[in-house]
């Protein structure tokens, strides 16, 4: 039979609380004699400190049992007064032995007095009192934590998997206009072949790896959207216009990987682009921990088709990261988005890493 290992907090209470529960019944026991007698030190105290020990046990067990059976929280009324029995199966039958063992042997010339019980069972009922309540209290502290923290495993989850899916849905379309440009230069211009398909690899190689990714630095997606735009100029030439001012102070500074991507994509989308009136558009940070990606407002008189993946998806984004300030803006000119800076996402992607 496996033996039950006592909590730490039951085992510390024991050793603190059994010498001074000693003394005292053996001062019940033999009065005055306890300071005088020195045999009392060394026969009747190692004897008591023996049978608190099995009783401590045999009360560490039943609430052991008390536990299993009642675990949660709601049930705590049902554990208590289970728990509470422990004063009738335990406490009083520990007590009876002491005073019956001692005084049917005669050990050390005891004989029973009737105040003697009361005295004992005055100190078994208030010693089982504070620490019953005392292991109770940590019980119901570590069940309500144990609860808190399953609570946030399964919101971690729940994040973890939404952000999956937001990440899923990043699945640039213009793969195919890719290849058909490129089928098209290998015919006319092998060397900008050449040139448009090491920058697609790069394109490429950068959304497998951030795509599994949180997070990513605003140096990181900058140098990526250099490349993303050389595909788009490849393709439109200067109908096609990108100016970026990023100050090397915020390159630290992270932002959901391929945000960038995304609106440059929908601007291009969504924009009637040619010589005469190209697009541009305007990639620049701000004080105050602001990246802005502005681009003039010309839409295609035929409305294109959208799933409308690309803004509710970086708003989703900075939502899961619990980061404020992201804001669209939009007037007769200008189409406007303002992506906040976040200096230390960390929470979201440890999160997302301790759950997977």
């Amino acid at each position: 039979m496996k033996l039950h290992k006592p909590p730490k907090l039951e085992l510390f209470s024991f050793l603190f609380s059994m010498p001074l529960i000693d003394l005292a019944i053996n001062q019940i026991l033999y009065e005055g004699r306890l300071w005088e007698d020195y045999r009392i030190w060394l026969y009747s105290v190692p004897l008591i400190f023996f049978i608190g020990i099995l009783s401590w046990y045999s009360h560490i067990c039943y609430d052991n049992w008390t536990e299993k059976k009642y675990p949660g929280l709601d049930q705590s009324k049902k554990r208590v007064i289970a728990k509470c029995l422990v004063l009738f199966l335990i406490m009083t039958p520990s007590i009876l032995l002491i005073f019956f063992v001692y005084d049917s042997f005669s050990i050390l010339g005891y004989e029973l007095q009737p105040h003697h019980l009361l005295k004992g069972f005055a100190v078994g009922f208030s010693v089982n009192l504070v620490f019953e309540t005392l292991y109770e209290a940590d019980y119901v502290f570590s069940k309500y934590k144990e609860s808190k923290n399953e609570k946030e495993t399964i919101q971690q989850l729940s994040v973890a998997e939404e952000y999956d899916n937001l990440k899923s849905q990043v699945n640039p379309h213009f793969l195919f206009n890719c290849f058909n440009t490129l089928s098209s230069l290998i015919s006319i211009d092998k060397e900008k072949a050449e040139m448009f398909l090491n920058e697609l690899s790069k394109v490429y190689r950068y959304l497998l790896r951030n795509n599994e990714e949180t997070v990513s630095s605003v140096e990181s997606e900058v140098k990526f959207i250099e490349s993303y735009f050389k595909l788009l100029q490849t393709r439109h030439g200067d109908a096609v216009q990108l100016n970026l001012q990023i100050d090397k102070e915020y390159h630290v500074y992270m932002l959901p990987s391929l945000t960038l991507q995304l609106l440059v994509e929908n601007a291009v989308k969504h924009n009637s682009i040619s010589k005469s009136k190209p697009l541009v558009i305007d990639i620049f940070t701000t004080a105050g921990k602001k990246l802005v990606v502005s681009n003039n407002l010309q839409r295609k008189t035929v409305k294109v088709p959208s799933n409308k993946i690309g803004l509710d998806n970086i708003r989703s984004k900075y939502e899961l990261l619990q980061e404020s300030g992201f804001q669209v803006i939009e007037d007769a000119k200008n189409f406007t988005v303002v992506l906040p800076l976040i200096w230390k996402p960390v929470t979201m992607l440890e999160k997302e890493k301790r759950t997977v």
